[in-house]
């Protein structure tokens, strides 16, 4: 059957399971939104107030489901929006896929109205992207799309289609989309050589990153971990992979890691790096990162092996494949000294933080307390994610969604929105500071608009609280544009847009209104008032190796010394 190029994008969209988009139309893109309009009862739209929302929500989406996020933008500025999420979702290695529509094929090139090459603009923040000028390849080519966006270390594509081609006709026949297999290649001597390497251990450390949440590994990762009988740290994008609740689990590594996994990881003979990149911000100096240990890293990905850290040896393949092999061969470890060593750093430095104010630490721990781990956290960038990462108990993976690898502030307003879209059945929260709320925070009235009934909890400081913290720490307090001391009412503003608001002055407070929130049939926003000179502790200075970990304990006695 003859279709428009309009119609073949929706025809597409509902081949590959497409339930919800995220966008903002405009002129190049009114032909797929006015097809879009005759197929609103299969795919529902949701118009965010920002295309960079739309870019943020389906990332949001994919994140909590596994499936691909799409979002849609037109030409011009449109598109241009849309490149903070896409990047967002390229450094954390998120399938989205993202569809914009350009001038028609003659005005290419030309300087036309909102016109821009938004193909060479995203190449370097996407997996692959399209420019179709065709509308005989137009199908095709969103199959590869989804097809790329999934394969392998998952990420962002990028389809551009000319205003014309939306309009021109083309033969169009339906393709019923089979599930993509996992790659079960494994190098055999890889895994043989890591069998070893674990019997030959006798302090290891597990280390686990954002690939194995999005392996979908955590049960072969559980199997793993009691077989090696090993100690289990996590980066920010791995949280949940393995339970947070777990005896073995000592909590997150890096800059703002604990204690424990920070002198763990220093002291263990073997570190197993399951699915994570070495980031600058979990190795510290990485010349002195784990230095007595060998490292065993297993990603999907071979561009990772030897590219922060020099390693031991590598297993490349699907990081649930290779656990389920490496499950096969291992027999049963004994590693009991080591944990008791292990289970003493964790007693000799717990996780605290001051009692009877309201506070960050507190706020979260509330948050788990009510929501019993069962809730999708959605957080902004800074000392609020921070938190999030250190007090939340993650049992399961996709409960935690964060901007990582980029760090985008904005980031978690319009991912909640795609989170709740995706997981309705879920309590949604996103914890943000109040710097970042002011980002993106026209999307409170994209969640009114629709009734979604996200919690917006804002960790107000009235500063940008992590960069203030790195003033205070290693500026000489010199606060530096970081002071937000303005007027702006955070709870008026969310009234003006729809929602309801509340502010929480004291621990009391944010209990109570956060019972209500949770039972609310549309956002609500929770302003809470929290002191500007809180930190996140501990802390690992820049440059130094991770296990010069200090917090404010270690601060008074250091100025006492002195």
């Amino acid at each position: 059957m003859k279709l428009t190029g309009a119609e073949i994008v929706i025809e597409c969209l509902k081949e590959q399971g497409v339930d919800t988009v995220f966008g903002y139309p405009g002129g190049a893109i009114l032909n797929v939104y006015d097809a879009l309009y005759k197929h609103q009862n299969e795919i529902r739209h949701i118009l965010t107030s920002h295309e960079q929302g739309a870019a943020h929500a389906a990332d949001g989406y994919a994140r909590a489901t596994g499936k691909v996020g799409v979002c849609l933008a037109t030409s011009g500025p449109g598109a241009t929006n849309l490149v903070t999420g896409i990047a967002t979702a390229y450094m954390d290695s998120i399938p989205v896929v993202a569809i914009t529509c350009n001038v028609g094929v003659s005005l290419l090139g030309k300087d036309s109205f909102q016109e821009i090459d938004i193909a060479g603009v995203t190449m370097p923040i996407t997996k692959h992207n399209y420019i179709v000028k065709d509308v005989n390849k137009l199908a095709d080519t969103i199959r590869k799309a989804f097809r790329i966006a999934r394969k392998g270390r998952p990420g962002p594509v990028l389809i551009d289609i000319p205003k014309d081609v939306t309009s021109n006709l083309a033969e169009y026949e339906p393709k019923k989309i089979t599930p993509q297999k996992r790659n079960e290649e494994v190098n055999e001597e890889d895994l043989q050589t890591a069998v070893e390497m674990i019997q030959n251990s006798k302090k290891p450390y597990i280390f686990v990153g954002g690939g194995a949440v999005l392996s979908d590994a955590d049960e072969e990762l559980f199997e793993f971990v009691k077989k090696v009988d090993a100690p289990v740290a996590d980066t920010l994008m791995g949280k949940g992979a393995f339970p947070g609740t777990d005896p073995y689990y000592t909590g997150m590594l890096g800059m703002h890691g604990t204690k424990t996994s920070n002198h763990g990881v220093s002291e263990c003979d073997l570190l197993v790096v399951v699915g994570a990149r070495f980031s600058d911000r979990v190795t510290g100096n990485a010349e002195k990162f784990a230095p007595k240990a060998k490292i065993l890293q297993i990603d999907i990905d071979p561009a990772e092996m030897n590219k922060n850290v020099v390693i031991t040896h590598g297993i490349t393949g699907d990081v649930k494949v290779v656990l389920s092999k490496l499950n096969q061969m291992l027999e049963q470890q004994n590693h009991s000294e080591w944990i008791q060593t292990i289970e003493a750093y964790k007693a000799k430095y717990p996780m605290t933080y001051h009692p009877d104010v309201l506070s960050g630490p507190f706020v979260v721990e509330e948050i788990y307390r009510q929501t019993k781990g069962d809730a999708v956290i959605v957080t902004e960038v800074g000392q609020n994610q921070m938190w999030a990462a250190q007090y939340y108990k993650y049992p399961k993976p996709r409960t935690l969604l964060t901007s990582g690898g980029l760090g985008t502030m904005g980031y978690g307003l319009g991912a909640s929105i795609g989170a709740k879209c995706a997981r309705p059945e879920k309590c949604v929260v996103n914890i943000a500071g109040d710097g970042c709320f002011r980002m993106n925070m026209n999307e409170i009235a994209t969640a009114a608009r629709y009734q979604i009934p996200i919690i917006e909890v804002i960790l107000n400081n009235h500063v940008l609280g992590m960069v203030r913290q790195w003033q205070d720490l290693f500026y000489g307090k010199r606060y530096s544009a970081t002071i937000l001391n303005d007027n702006v009412d955070f709870v008026k503003l969310a009234e003006a847009m729809g929602a309801k608001a509340y502010r929480a002055t004291t621990r009391e407070e944010f209990v109570r209104i956060f019972e209500e929130a949770r039972n609310a049939d549309g956002p609500v926003l929770i302003d809470c008032q929290i002191d500007c000179d809180e930190k996140v502790w501990p802390m690992v200075a820049p440059g130094e190796a991770i296990d010069q970990v200090f917090d404010e304990g270690d601060l008074k006695e250091k100025a006492k010394q002195n």
